[in-house]
């Protein structure tokens, strides 16, 4: 597995080694051992999958509040997304800042996200399947989201289209104005 950490500190890209031969591929997505190695420890107790019929579907900005705050760690199996993290921690010198990447079924990358990260991903092609694992257990009462076109966020996007939200999305608040409680 190769790691690379991004411009957001704790935000990784993981490549996984992909073994090929005439049957087809073989590559391993998780190792406790490798990701101890490079100083990241988590306990995954929660695996989640979505599929999204239409090009320009937008999943997202969501996060988990204390004390139920999840690490994801995110690919996408098949057709392609442009994945996103935004720093949410307060007094982080990379607060409101965003990291982007195409994760893909072809490019078999992963992203790593921290807790005290909002995560969303669009859409790139039809017919996409995402999977990720959790740290922590899905809890309703901690859900929380970010508006996914905030202009002080100033993601950039790679499809010009109105996207397919769901009505949680449309009208989840600006980051000025969303209830936060992580700190840096």
């Amino acid at each position: 597995m190769k790691f690379t950490e991004t411009e957001l500190k704790d935000v990784w890209v993981i490549e996984p080694q992909v073994f090929g031969d005439h049957r087809g591929w073989f590559m391993e997505t998780y190792s406790e051992t490798k990701f101890n190695d490079q100083g990241i420890s988590l306990n995954f107790v929660q695996d989640n999958q979505s599929f999204s019929e239409t090009k320009g579907t937008l999943r997202g900005l969501h996060y988990q509040l204390n004390p139920k705050a999840q690490s994801k760690l995110v690919r996408c199996t098949k057709g392609a997304i442009f994945d996103v993290a935004v720093d949410i921690r307060k007094g982080s010198p990379n607060y409101g800042q965003w990291f982007g990447i195409e994760l893909s079924g072809d490019n078999k990358k992963q992203l790593l996200i921290p807790k005290g990260f909002a995560h969303g991903f669009m859409t790139l092609t039809e017919n996409v399947e995402v999977q990720y694992k959790c740290d922590e257990l899905y809890a309703p009462e901690c859900d929380g989201g970010i508006l996914w076109n905030d202009p002080s966020i100033g993601i950039k996007w790679p499809i010009d289209v109105v996207p397919v939200l769901s009505a949680k999305d449309e009208t989840a608040p600006l980051l000025k104005d969303a209830n936060l409680n992580f700190t840096y």
